[in-house]
């Protein structure tokens, strides 16, 4: 291939390209429902972990190719998905939940009990 040393610094450059992947996040009276789009990432490969009140979402796709063969045209090969979100402290991670099915990544984290709605009986007399 002619610009085999063009795709070579294309591949390079890829290497450490880091892609912040579609994310949609939705509160309701208990909690936050985070969905993230992480397409071609197997589930091995990806993290989704809190520390303090940073929640961090990472997924890598690695092109790979079987023994013998060489890539001579590849596109995603090194990409990086990463997203890093500030969590509020109302916020219980301890009792968050995750699900990744087709490339979608579905975070569940409830409200701590004090922060949960509640009501509030009314006496008379």
């Amino acid at each position: 291939m002619s610009d085999r040393k063009e795709s070579a610094k294309q591949e390079q450059q890829r290497a450490g390209m880091t892609i912040m992947p579609a994310v949609d996040v939705v509160e309701d009276r208990t909690g936050i429902t985070l969905t993230a789009d992480l397409p071609g990432v197997p589930k091995d490969r990806l993290t989704a972990r809190v520390d303090g009140e940073t929640l961090l979402i990472e997924g890598d796709i690695a092109l790979e190719t079987a023994e013998g063969m060489e890539a001579v045209h590849a596109e995603m090969q090194g990409m990086r998905f990463r997203r890093v979100f500030t969590l509020s402290r109302e916020l219980d991670t301890s009792k968050s939940e995750a699900a990744f099915r087709n490339g979608v990544l579905r975070l569940r984290i409830p409200k701590a009990e004090h922060a949960q709605p509640r009501k509030i009986e009314v006496k008379v007399g």
